[in-house]
């Protein structure tokens, strides 16, 4: 089925806007220019209320319409990646060592076209609250901005979000209710011992052997610490130690994450990685420092949230083009702070497979951009009820 026909009419100016970001990517709370961007857009469509500056570099937008009614925040995320691009496209990134690959420019481009929309139409009672979040990549932009008081100071009752999925059909929607994506925690191990020459072993502390051991260990987290029913990932992805053959070095250095979505199985991960690393610095009569950092929680979707998402979604793709079963997947994403705050849904939608997301050659399909900014705009008509 077809995009709404006012959006379809400016989709070349949403592929422009995404273009444009994805040619000028920015990280982090760093989204500067990107934000400055959007809160442009915003004024040319003549939204009510931009507030600039939240979560630092956040935008807020309020479009209001005919008269009381629900209030629904829409959100976008904002930030790219530190990585070096390899599309060839002609609106590649400009900046060295930053690029759009998780399809955050897209995202962006279709909440702006569902503003462009609710702005020109008002077809809803109540309010729309516009959410353009920095930092999801890292930092918990969206948790900042809850801690900020988004959801308070705006009165938003239900939030949905929508991320590009290149492992679907294009225009595809899907979804889930309960846990969609994964809680994330990531941890850094030091073993420190003593130095020294390789050939004098018996005068060090090497720390080595025990980060060695500690590696083959921690995997017996998930095969025989964990119910074989629940879900659990433990990849350790840098291990440093050594700038020499013929030096045995002071320092071992671990660093990995955690992956689950049930709380109890994560509190077993933490205290048994902490566990085994004492045993280890013990055993081999090593100093121990562990940074464990507790980062975002599973993104959760509200069954009724997803069951009226999954019927605004079959408007727009027809029956057969929505999954409302979707396998969760161990990724994580901060939209799950919103999702603590308020009730809501986290939606994916498929921009035909090819390169995944976080790879060098990814890019978001400016085809599907429409369906979402459709996707968008009907769910606030059908929940705030169309104006008479």
């Amino acid at each position: 089925m077809p995009p709404v026909n006012r959006i379809a009419e400016f989709a070349p100016d949403m592929a422009a806007w995404r273009q444009h970001l994805h040619a000028y990517p920015e990280l982090s709370f760093d989204c500067f220019e990107t934000a400055a961007f959007v809160a442009a857009r915003l004024r040319e469509f003549g939204v009510d209320e931009i507030h600039e500056g939240i979560a630092k570099t956040g935008v807020v937008a309020v479009i209001e319409g005919t008269g009381p009614g629900p209030v629904t925040g829409l959100r976008a995320d904002m930030d790219a990646l530190p990585m070096t691009e390899e599309t060839g496209a002609a609106h590649a990134s400009t900046v060295p060592g930053k690029m759009h690959a998780c399809g955050h420019d897209g995202h962006t481009a279709m909440l702006l076209g569902a503003a462009r929309y609710l702005a020109e139409t008002r077809n809803f009672a109540g309010r729309v609250v516009l959410l353009f979040q920095p930092a999801e990549e890292g930092g918990g932009g969206g948790g900042v901005m809850v801690e900020e008081g988004v959801m308070d100071r705006f009165g938003i009752e239900e939030v949905y979000a929508i991320h590009t999925d290149p492992s679907s059909a294009e225009g595809r929607f899907s979804t889930r209710t309960g846990p969609i994506m994964a809680a994330v925690d990531d941890f850094t191990i030091t073993l420190t011992g003593k130095g020294g020459h390789a050939a004098r072993p018996h005068g060090t502390l090497d720390p080595i052997p025990a980060a060695m051991g500690l590696g083959l260990q921690m995997q017996t987290i998930a095969s025989r610490n964990t119910d074989p029913m629940a879900q659990i990932v433990v990849s350790i992805t840098q291990i440093h130690a050594g700038s020499a053959m013929n030096v045995i070095p002071e320092k071992a250095v671990i660093c990995g994450t955690v992956r689950t979505f049930d709380s109890a199985v994560r509190d077993m991960a933490e205290r048994r990685i902490r566990t085994l690393a004492e045993a280890a610095a013990m055993g081999s009569e090593l100093s121990l420092e562990i940074d464990y950092d507790r980062s975002y929680p599973p993104t959760v979707n509200h069954a009724d949230q997803v069951a009226f998402a999954v019927n605004v979604a079959r408007e727009i793709a027809g029956g057969a083009g929505v999954d409302d079963n979707t396998a969760p997947v161990m990724s994580a994403e901060d939209f799950s702070y919103m999702l603590e705050a308020r009730p809501g849904a986290y939606v994916k939608l498929g921009q035909g497979i090819g390169h995944g997301v976080h790879h060098p050659k990814f890019d978001f399909n400016d085809a599907v951009a429409p369906l979402g900014a459709s996707f968008f705009v009907r769910l606030v008509e059908a929940r705030h009820g169309r104006a008479a």
